[in-house]
């Protein structure tokens, strides 16, 4: 393990022992010089194959803002604690961070189910919770800041380009039986017909489920040209490696995932994934100095020369940036003042410019496709020339002149 991550882990360890001090002053020093955060992914489980990356980039991120003063002088100090791909500990897990722990910030999740489970915990106690992860949008709280791509930068690109450019109209889509494949399902529902395209089936396996076969038969069997996945986590791994034992191959009957990244196919072995396309604002394959760069810091920080990056990686890794000029714009670190604060913060990430829209505290990101090889990275085929403004309910009519989510809260007439 390397020693910087090594350092932060033992760190996390001597708060866990301190917890009977007396209670922080959200927002304060937690002693002199210091601002607590909490540091909220799964460490074990099914989903730490891509959830411990998330948590290495946050503190890689942490260790660099320490290295160059902090922030307003004072260290970041990370209480990290382990959701164990379980919503239940999840909120188990934030309660702790926010009422015993008392940090005004938590970055952390992956899956919305774990974002769902802890959110009553900020909104009820009015904390932040930095959500790096791409989702299926509808909801707007002013106690999240969402820094993963919405809908309209993932999907509203994509499916108009496989339909018009790949020539393929006929999508079987699959995914993990819990929200955010079922509500991207239905968006992607929405824009398939929009563009005179059609769905032969939606289907969906437990998330975790690692027996492909039956699935795999059905889409060999439906009739259709290309396959929507918004199958996550290690089930993404069992998928791929079923559709080619059975014989599909992606230049006939491609793949095209919102999910599938740089950790999953490295995971499953680069042959899996061969000619199948994803759609993200980043890629490893990003091809400027600036993200060059990140890939080799973020490989030194973990001690690992062949680590990968991917898309809710790098949004971990950057959103702390942006957490941390949104304090010094505030002054101090309490919930209040990091929520204005952080209203049209701009950052150059290793994707390139991102902005935190002041109305609903999404981001503004560059939308990407690109076409996996056999050397596990993505050939980017497709790329928007500036970042595209967030709207998370664009299925249900959100344009950018008619916001549904503003700082006012949910305009709920509109839906």
């Amino acid at each position: 393990m390397n020693s910087n991550r090594r350092s932060f882990l033992k760190t996390s360890a001597a708060f866990g022992a301190a917890l009977a001090a007396p209670s922080l002053i959200p927002g304060r020093a937690a002693a002199a010089g210091e601002i607590e955060v909490g540091v909220l992914f799964s460490q074990t489980g099914g989903l730490s194959i891509v959830e411990k990356s998330l948590a290495d980039a946050t503190l890689m991120a942490i260790d660099e803002i320490n290295a160059t003063g902090g922030v307003n002088g004072m260290m970041i100090k990370p209480i990290v604690e382990d959701g164990a791909s379980d919503p239940k500990t999840y909120n188990e897990k934030a309660s702790k961070l926010v009422i015993r722990d008392r940090v005004p910030t938590v970055f952390g999740s992956y899956t919305s189910a774990s974002r769902k489970a802890v959110l009553p915990v900020f909104e009820k106690r009015n904390s932040m919770y930095f959500y790096p992860t791409y989702y299926e949008g509808f909801e707007c709280s002013k106690n999240v800041v969402y820094t993963g791509a919405v809908p309209n930068q993932q999907l509203s690109n994509f499916i108009p380009w496989i339909i018009n450019t790949l020539g393929k109209k006929k999508f079987f889509i699959v995914g993990s039986n819990y929200i955010y494949p079922r509500e991207m399902a239905k968006v992607s529902k929405i824009l398939i017909e929009q563009n005179g395209g059609e769905y032969v089936a939606d289907e969906y396996l437990e998330l975790g489920h690692s027996e492909w076969g039956a699935m795999v038969s059905k889409i060999k069997d439906s009739g259709c040209d290309v396959v929507l996945s918004n199958v996550v986590g290690d089930s993404v791994v069992a998928f791929y490696r079923e559709f080619k034992n059975q014989g599909l191959t992606h230049d006939v009957l491609p793949i095209c995932a919102t999910v599938t990244s740089e950790i999953e196919i490295a995971a499953m072995g680069a042959d899996f994934a061969v000619g199948s396309y994803t759609s993200f604002p980043y890629f490893q394959a990003i091809d400027t100095p600036e993200n060059k760069a990140f890939i080799e810091r973020y490989r030194a920080f973990v001690g690992d020369p062949k680590a990968v990056t991917h898309h809710a990686l790098e949004s971990s890794y950057f959103q702390v940036f942006l957490w941390k000029q949104a304090v010094e714009k505030a002054g101090e670190a309490t919930p209040d003042a990091i929520r204005e604060g952080i209203k049209g913060q701009t950052f150059d990430a290793p994707n390139g410019k991102v902005t935190v829209d002041p109305d609903n505290l999404h981001t503004y990101l560059t939308p990407r496709i690109a076409q996996w090889g056999a050397d596990g990275q993505g050939t980017i085929v497709e790329a928007y020339p500036e970042p595209v403004r967030p709207m998370p309910y664009v299925a249900y009519g959100e344009t950018p002149d008619n916001l549904f989510c503003t700082a006012q809260g949910l305009d709920s007439s509109k839906l």
